[in-house]
């Protein structure tokens, strides 16, 4: 856990490692699909237990922000921090969860995702990214009161929840670059090894990148089997994503 200033901030601790490759300050976020709820954790004391699944979440309460101190940092889902992303900490909500935050006194929303635990001090429900804090308009206050919903997991240009996902077409990812070239020779590599890979190109945050991604299925439930088979294979902090 790290403190600034005397104040708690969300807990930048590694759920599983995130792979290497990306030479910029800019990250690239997974585009995720519901995965194991997270195992209960204790801060300050108290013991959280993290929801297998947020359908019909919503709660009110004080949100926060947090930025540069801990840009390129690891949150707790294993990610790279990027302070201008639209990312939020919340305690118990699933990583990975979009959620929309309203300013309940101005009526400004902004839609970010879970991917870090926190914050834990007084009555605050959720640390906003810098980015997403000043969409909001929040950053000189400081805090504001909001409602937070659960949207849901990103599934193209709408949202869904778990019960609507174990039949899909997933693969697995378990690289990101920002080099063509590197990318492309690590999946003629795992090509030859595992017989099916490829790359998706997108761009995040005026960057492209390119993710390597190993295996087709057809179920989340295999999907996620084979993840921690090609875990258990070297392939530290690989993740499930949806195939577009």
């Amino acid at each position: 856990m790290r403190t600034t200033k005397a104040i708690v901030t969300p807990v930048l601790f590694s759920v599983c490692l995130l792979f290497t490759g990306c030479a910029t300050q800019r990250y690239a976020a997974p585009d995720t699909v519901p995965q194991k709820p997270s195992k209960p954790y204790v801060v300050l004391g108290k013991r959280y237990e993290p929801l297998a699944t947020a359908e019909g979440f919503v709660q009110e309460g004080i949100a926060s922000s947090y930025g540069r101190d801990f840009h390129g940092k690891k949150t707790s889902s294993g990610e790279r921090f990027d302070m201008q992303a639209m990312t939020a900490a919340h305690k118990t909500l699933p990583f990975g969860v979009y959620v929309k935050v309203e300013h309940k006194r101005t009526g400004k929303e902004v839609i970010v995702r879970i991917n870090d635990r926190g914050p834990f001090v007084g009555n605050r429900i959720i640390d906003l990214s810098e980015g997403a804090a000043s969409r909001l308009g929040m950053l000189q206050e400081g805090i504001a009161p909001v409602r937070v919903s659960a949207l849901g997991y990103k599934s193209g240009d709408s949202y869904r929840h778990p019960s609507d996902y174990d039949r899909g077409n997933y693969t697995i990812q378990v690289g990101a670059f920002t080099i063509k070239e590197n990318a492309y020779r690590y999946m003629e590599e795992l090509k030859r090894k595992y017989g099916v890979a490829d790359v998706q190109e997108s761009w995040v945050n005026n960057t492209r990148y390119y993710r390597v991604r190993l295996g087709r299925f057809d179920s989340l439930r295999q999907a996620q089997s084979n993840r921690e088979t090609y875990e258990g294979k070297g392939f530290k902090g690989c993740f499930v994503v949806a195939r577009d």
